[in-house]
């Protein structure tokens, strides 16, 4: 079955600009059909893409790119010129998202009203559907129209990420008919070359890794509450990261760090995991005499192994010679990097760990909206 959108309104258009927020990952038919409504009620329709600018991770294995790129193939090419798109970071700080999504949204209207010479102010609509806890950031925009409507569909992007990774080849029917059924034929085309690429294959083997390490726990009486430490080391405008060896997250930079010792303090799991992973081991009275802060990092949805409390120890060498580091136990390698580069590398990072640097070291970034 194809999906036909429709190219004009039926009627004359309620809204200047219709507001669809997503992480379409990926994009189903559900999501075509809010953009149906969206199409139908609006001269113009801004999608605006989660989770841009980040890492593949089995929650979130395609790019705003290719995201763009979906979505775009099932629509007209008389659609695609109605449609925008607004690629936006997630902060993990909800009024500074929707400060950002607020921002891209008037930054795009106001290139669009200029080339169409049309109302400096829209008539704005927000599509919206509850879908559950995570969708209560729909009500943060009071100075939109809220165009509520019903679940779309009876899927969710969820089942199709599972479904393709928990299948051993994607040309089994079962997984093909789930397939045909809730994506557009273009979209079950991008992804049957996706799965022939290296990123599905590593995806895949950390999808069932995590499956297999969340099984381990599942019997625990309550949900496990992990508590980790890391270490935020500066020396020379330059910042100490490691290369995760193993996965999650394999060959992705990363503060180093681990899980909490039973009989550690926070401090001293800190510095034994700095020591193990970089091979950089300082008397306490110069850690004592570097440290800047320490500072707790707790979104529930930090990171995908469970729930994770993380401890960031901050320290700074000034303009001491860079002491020597070399990769060692769950680092494959450690490196300098000046702060300078570190700003635009954010998909190179392993779960929050780019929004922790950017906001202990303050990094200007591009607003929210990562660049092409």
């Amino acid at each position: 079955m194809t999906l036909h959108l429709s190219t004009m309104p039926a009627c004359p258009a309620l809204y200047d600009l219709a507001i669809f927020i997503g992480r379409f990952q990926p994009p189903h038919r559900g999501h075509l059909d809010m953009l149906e409504h969206a199409f139908q009620v609006a001269h113009r329709v801004v999608v605006v893409i989660g989770t841009a600018g980040q890492a593949r991770t089995p929650k979130n294995p395609f790019t705003w790119q290719e995201r763009r790129d979906m979505i775009d193939a099932a629509l007209s090419p008389a659609q695609r010129e109605r449609v925008h798109y607004l690629p936006m970071r997630d902060f993990y700080n909800e009024a500074r998202w929707v400060e950002a999504v607020t921002q891209g949204v008037a930054q795009t209207w106001a290139t669009v009203a200029k080339a169409d010479g049309t109302a400096a102010t829209p008539r704005t609509a927000l599509l919206a559907h509850f879908k559950d806890a995570s969708s209560s950031y729909l009500t943060q925009f009071p100075h939109w129209q809220m165009e509520q409507l019903p679940r779309q569909h009876d899927i969710d992007a969820t089942q199709i990420r599972d479904a393709l990774f928990g299948t051993a080849s994607h040309h089994t029917p079962p997984l093909q008919q789930l397939l045909h059924t809730h994506l557009h034929p273009s979209t079950c085309d991008w992804l049957a070359h996706w799965c022939e690429g290296a990123d599905f294959v590593r995806l895949q083997q950390e999808w069932q890794m995590l499956r297999d390490y969340r099984a381990s726990w599942a019997s625990a009486p309550f949900p496990p509450v992990f508590v980790t430490v890391d270490a935020l080391l500066q020396c020379q405008g330059q910042v100490l990261l490691i290369e995760r060896g193993h996965a999650p997250g394999k060959g992705l930079l990363a503060l180093p760090g681990g899980f909490l010792e039973q009989r550690d303090t926070l401090w001293q799991s800190c510095l034994r995991e700095l020591a193990e992973e970089t091979h950089l081991t300082l008397d306490d009275a110069r850690w004592q005499a570097a440290f800047v802060q320490s500072r707790v990092f707790d979104h529930p949805d930090r990171s995908l192994r469970g729930r994770t409390i993380t401890h960031v120890f901050q320290f700074n060498l000034g303009d001491q010679p860079l002491p020597p580091v070399q990769g060692g136990d769950d680092a494959r390698h450690a490196h300098w990097i000046p702060v300078a580069d570190i700003a635009h590398q954010s998909d190179r990072f392993f779960d929050d760990h780019f929004h922790i640097l950017q906001t202990m070291l303050d990094l200007e970034t591009d607003g929210g909206t990562p660049s092409t």
